[in-house]
C-alpha cells in the first residue's frame, strides 16, 4: 500500500469524526441558545402574570405558550439526539410539527380554507405518529422464500 492510500484511508475515517465533533458543537450552541430563548419566554410568563392587565390579547398569550413549548421540544429533542447514540427520534419532529399547527390555528384563523389545511395536517400528523408506535423498531427477518439466489 502507498503513502497516498495510507494518507487517503485515514482521511476518510477521520473525516467522519472530525464532522460528527462539528455537528455536536454546532448542537450544543443551538441548544444554550434556545436555553436562552426559554428562559427570555418564562420571564416574559412571569411579567404577565404579576403585572395582570385585563386588556390583554389572550390569543397571543397562547401563540407565545406554544412558542414557549416549541423551544422546549427542540431542546428536549436535541438532548435526546446525545442519548440515543447521535439520532434524532422522529416522533420528536412530530410533537414538534403538532405544535406549530396548533399555534398557527391559533394565530393565524382567519381563513376558514387555511384552518381547515392545518386542521388536516395535524390529522396527517397523528396519523403518521400513530404508525411509528404501531411499527416494530427493528426490521422482520426477510423469509428464505424472498431471498435470491446466487447462480
Amino acid at each position: 500500500m502507498s503513502h497516498k492510500d495510507s494518507t487517503f484511508l485515514q482521511l476518510t475515517k477521520a473525516l467522519p469524526k472530525i464532522l460528527q465533533s462539528f455537528l455536536n458543537i454546532c448542537l450544543v450552541l443551538l441548544a444554550l441558545i434556545l436555553s436562552f430563548l426559554l428562559s427570555k419566554e418564562l420571564i416574559h410568563f412571569f411579567k404577565i402574570s404579576i403585572f395582570n392587565n385585563e386588556d390583554g390579547d389572550y390569543k397571543l398569550f397562547l401563540a407565545n405558550i406554544l412558542i414557549f413549548f416549541l423551544y422546549f421540544e427542540f431542546i428536549t429533542m436535541i438532548i435526546k439526539y446525545f442519548k440515543e447514540n447521535y439520532h434524532f427520534p422522529l416522533r420528536y419532529f412530530i410533537y414538534i410539527g403538532i405544535t406549530a399547527m396548533i399555534r398557527l390555528i391559533i394565530v393565524e384563523h382567519d381563513h376558514p380554507i387555511n384552518t381547515f389545511i392545518y386542521s388536516i395536517i395535524i390529522l396527517i400528523l397523528i396519523v403518521s405518529y400513530f404508525i411509528i408506535n404501531i411499527t416494530p423498531l427493528e426490521r422482520p427477518v426477510r423469509s428464505s422464500l424472498f431471498m435470491k439466489k446466487e447462480p
